[in-house]
């Protein structure tokens, strides 16, 4: 099917009220459910569409197809193909890419920068596995005279693969993009939070004629019943996540009856540790950037920062200043440094957490919060806070906030920042700050964290792995690695007879 956006969406009304109607892409065709819901901005609290529920029924038409697609095409086969495929998908996603900033803005409410910054990963990603499909081989061996063994690589299958609504774009083709080169078929859950921007990826899928109709299907919800049928399904041997470890938990519970190889990116609670020499001029901007990213509504937010005491006033004194002056509001407003949170009910959730800190006996530095009014008060706008503790025990320090609430506090020894920076479940990232040639790495090798940025933050290759330590998930994505989590492997042992 050659889709376009009249394909992927309806504009019912007139004039001034034209509202979007994002579909599921499910066997090479849209389809609706039965249960409708609104797409709302949350910069306005406004509905900008519409779309309609998945459940069961939906989810078990995507496996039916994605398992057809994988047992009747030649897609698990052909190296070639599939190597074009992802490829074409590359060049739909560049030609299309200005109208999934502008749908990611609206929707998701990051600002523009933001929105292209996540969408822009994507044809790199792609590429990437594209490549790696014509350069990953099984091995053979003569193991002894006349005997050979020969290891050979093959798809698991269908894989699933549920992507949040904080990057839905990038997130998903993360996932999407080593499933598809190791030959699987696809049904993606995406959120309910972001339908239309779903709806726009799916159109761009449609488009890649390239790629045989079944071996991806998406549907889109806001609960979990047909992403649990996903899990619970014995024809989806595989479930690739980004979300909480909640999350993670009850799929890994939910598809252990199935034996269901589980792979993931999950919560996160990441240190940034500043020591005494640490460019500061340098240091302080990217941890402002690495709160305020997003809204705070990013598994890599840079949530726990942890200060050497003899700068910790300078730090204070600077940092609250970066973080009052933010300049908070909607996408479409050029100005904007930081957007919405994604609804009102997370606005209310982290300022609830903020009051329980604070009569815990965290310090105040910047309280930010809500706005109560002006026009910003109509949308889920949060201002970022910064708080300073002395015990990191406490649920602030310890707990995924998922919003922008940065806490401090100050450590004396270096040992005493890795055993700070190591004190929680989460094990995703983290990031050191100094200039002393010897101190990072030295440092970095004892942070129990998947990936350690050295006077960065937030860099991410395509070649390098990216994963968490404990809580944070398993398996790695991005890099080889990430293509662990979808294949199989076959041994054929051949006595040669003499």
């Amino acid at each position: 099917m050659n889709a376009n956006c009249r394909d992927m969406v309806e504009r019912p009304g007139d004039g001034m009220t034209q509202l979007l109607h994002g579909r599921h892409w499910i066997g090479g065709e849209w389809i609706d459910a039965d249960k409708p819901a609104q797409s709302i901005d949350p910069a306005t609290g406004e509905p900008i569409g519409t779309y309609t529920e998945a459940g069961p029924p939906e989810a078990a038409k995507a496996i039916a197809a994605a398992l057809n697609a994988f047992r009747t095409s030649v897609w698990r086969e052909d190296r070639r193909l599939r190597a074009r495929a992802l490829n074409d998908m590359a060049d739909r996603f560049e030609a299309r890419a200005d109208e999934l900033v502008a749908m990611l803005s609206l929707e998701n409410g990051k600002i523009a920068s933001e929105a292209r910054f996540e969408v822009g990963m994507v044809p790199s990603k792609l590429r990437f596995y594209a490549a790696t499909v014509l350069t990953e081989f099984g091995r053979a061996v003569e193991v002894a005279p006349g005997r050979y063994s020969t290891v050979l690589k093959q798809p698991m299958g269908v894989a699933g693969i549920i992507a949040p609504w904080n990057s839905p774009v990038v997130l998903f083709i993360r996932s999407l993009a080593p499933a598809l080169a190791a030959g699987c078929s696809v049904v993606g859950k995406l959120p309910g939070f972001t339908a239309q921007t779903n709806a726009l990826m799916c159109a761009i899928f449609a488009e890649v004629t390239s790629m045989p109709r079944g071996i991806i299907n998406v549907f889109t919800e806001v609960g979990g019943a047909a992403a649990r049928a996903l899990v619970a399904s014995p024809d989806v041997p595989v479930i690739s996540l980004t979300g909480s470890s909640k999350t993670g938990q009850a799929i890994m519970a939910g598809g252990a009856p199935n034996m269901k190889r589980f792979g993931g990116e999950l919560g996160g609670k990441t240190p940034i540790l500043l020591f005494a020499d640490a460019d500061l001029d340098r240091a302080l901007p990217v941890v402002t950037k690495a709160l305020t990213t997003f809204a705070g509504q990013f598994c890599m937010t840079g949530s726990r920062l942890l200060v050497q005491r003899g700068i910790v006033d300078t730090v204070r004194e600077r940092l609250g200043m970066l973080l009052a002056a933010v300049k908070v509001g909607p996408a479409a407003n050029p100005a904007s440094e930081m957007g919405p949170m994604i609804n009102w009910a997370n606005v209310q959730r982290v300022d609830g957490l903020v009051d329980a800190a604070i009569a815990a006996g965290a310090r105040v530095v910047v309280r930010g919060g809500p706005f109560t009014d002006g026009p910003l008060a109509r949308g889920a706008f949060y201002r970022p806070a910064l708080l300073e503790i002395d015990d990191h025990r406490l649920p602030i320090a310890q707990e995924e906030v998922f919003g922008p609430v940065l806490i401090m506090q100050a450590f004396d020894s270096e040992a005493e920042a890795v055993s700070l920076a190591n004190d929680s479940q989460y094990g995703l990232a983290a990031s050191i700050w100094s200039t002393d040639v010897d101190r990072p790495l030295r440092v970095a090798r004892q942070i129990d964290a998947g990936t350690v940025w050295i006077n960065g933050w937030a860099v991410v290759h395509d070649e390098t792995e990216e994963g968490g330590f404990k809580q944070s998930g398993l398996g790695r994505l991005n890099g080889l690695s990430a293509l662990d989590d979808f294949v199989e492997y076959r041994t054929f042992i051949h006595d040669v007879m003499v």
